[in-house]
């Protein structure tokens, strides 16, 4: 197995390696799976090819990327978890998809809560961001449980919404005032 990132009761986080193209395409090129996820489009496979090289160029500049999400219990990648910086943003943007068989089971609260702790513990990030569609309330209930808090709701060039999401790491309750 590929470097592991975290472990959680039911999953390993780990690095992405060439044989994840095939559950990259799975997830992603799944219509209903991308509905929320950027322009709400499936991906290509040339587009996931292109994806794992940016997440191995961004492993080598940043430290992070994109991650692999394994169940434990099949060992099979069942999603996607990680830290970006979309267009090239200051903030790390926590990211995060599940193969749909494997919603409502509470498994993005458990990435996405690990994700968090690896950005402070690990990376050294104290300030981590999400953004949503403010109709994807079940996103919403994900970044709540894991620890952000609701921040101001983004208008887009193209006339659109985006919640953000904020997270703050704070060592002791006197590092965030």
């Amino acid at each position: 197995m590929s470097q592991i990132i975290f472990e959680t009761e039911r999953l390993v986080g780990r690095r992405l390696e060439p044989d994840d193209l095939t559950p990259m395409l799975a997830i992603y090129g799944d219509a209903e799976a991308m509905r929320w996820v950027g322009d709400g489009q499936p991906i290509t496979e040339e587009q996931c090819v292109k994806w794992l090289e940016v997440t191995e160029n961004n492993y080598r500049v940043r430290g992070y990327g994109m991650f692999a999400l394994v169940e434990r219990s099949s060992q099979g990648v069942i999603g996607f978890c990680g830290l970006v910086h979309p267009g090239g943003q200051n903030e790390a943007e926590i990211k995060y998809a599940l193969a749909r068989r494997y919603w409502g089971l509470g498994l993005a609260t458990e990435a996405a809560t690990a994700m968090l702790t690896f950005a402070a513990t690990v990376v050294g990030l104290h300030r981590v961001i999400a953004t949503t569609a403010p109709e994807n309330i079940a996103s919403h209930k994900v970044l709540l449980k894991a620890g952000m808090a609701r921040e101001e709701l983004r208008l887009n060039d193209d006339g659109s919404y985006t919640q953000v999401f904020g997270w703050r790491y704070c060592a002791d309750r006197n590092s965030c005032r």
